[in-house]
């Protein structure tokens, strides 16, 4: 079995569903008291979200390379980045090192394609629905992206900030996500994709009338791909 690396605590809260799912993923196939060799390095969110809100994104590169780093001196044989946004930094880590980087917004296209659809709404951090890097490399794949409206992508993003990432979850906030993926049907969305680690926490498949995309759940089943491949 190989070994996953994983850069985690963006935030601890979904951090620790990545653990739940790789583990109870490498159980399920290998039988026994199996469980993945993984190795963690948890960064402080609240110094990650201070320099996401003042833009400093060649600081965070630094502190997510230096991370990478040090996963691939202690073993890790490929690396997940646990959120999204920072994916925003995915070319920067993956230079930083020799291990191979498992692209969140790649196997949540692959996913897309294998179910035949190629329009879909996006939800997520202000950063990953507002800017290009995640759109972009969804139609690179042939995949458009419908975003939510402006007062959408508010309510979004400070669910994500004030509630999924502080562990509190809302049956109004899950009723009005609900109310925001018809809309986004409406606009010709036929799946939605989880674009934020948290967002799993609040938005189950009985809550949503599209297919939904759980990035983080795709994320941690291609990593244990990875990790028991031959």
């Amino acid at each position: 079995m190989k070994t996953i690396g994983l850069i985690g605590g963006m935030s601890w809260e979904s951090t620790t569903l990545y653990y739940q799912l790789i583990n109870r993923e490498v159980a399920r196939r290998r039988g026994g008291l199996s469980s993945a060799r993984l190795s963690l390095v948890s960064l402080d969110f609240q110094d990650i979200a201070q320099r996401q809100r003042a833009g400093d994104w060649a600081g965070m590169a630094d502190i997510l390379c230096t991370a990478a780093r040090h996963l691939q001196n202690t073993g890790a044989q490929c690396l997940l980045i646990g959120t999204n946004t920072m994916h925003k930094l995915a070319p920067e880590v993956q230079a930083s090192t020799d291990v191979p980087l498992i692209h969140i917004a790649e196997v949540t296209a692959d996913a897309i394609l294998a179910q035949g659809l190629h329009t879909v709404g996006l939800t997520g951090t202000r950063f990953t629905m507002e800017e290009a890097f995640y759109v972009d490399r969804l139609r690179v794949r042939g995949i458009r992206c419908v975003l939510p409206d402006e007062t959408q992508r508010t309510e979004i993003h400070r669910i994500i900030f004030e509630e999924l990432c502080q562990g509190a979850i809302s049956e109004r906030s899950r009723a009005w996500f609900s109310g925001c993926i018809a809309d986004l049907q409406v606009r010709g969305a036929q799946g939605v994709v989880l674009g934020c680690t948290e967002l799993p926490l609040i938005v189950r498949q009985k809550d949503s009338c599209l297919p939904t995309f759980d990035t983080t759940a795709l994320h941690a089943m291609a990593a244990v791909d990875f990790a028991l491949a031959a």
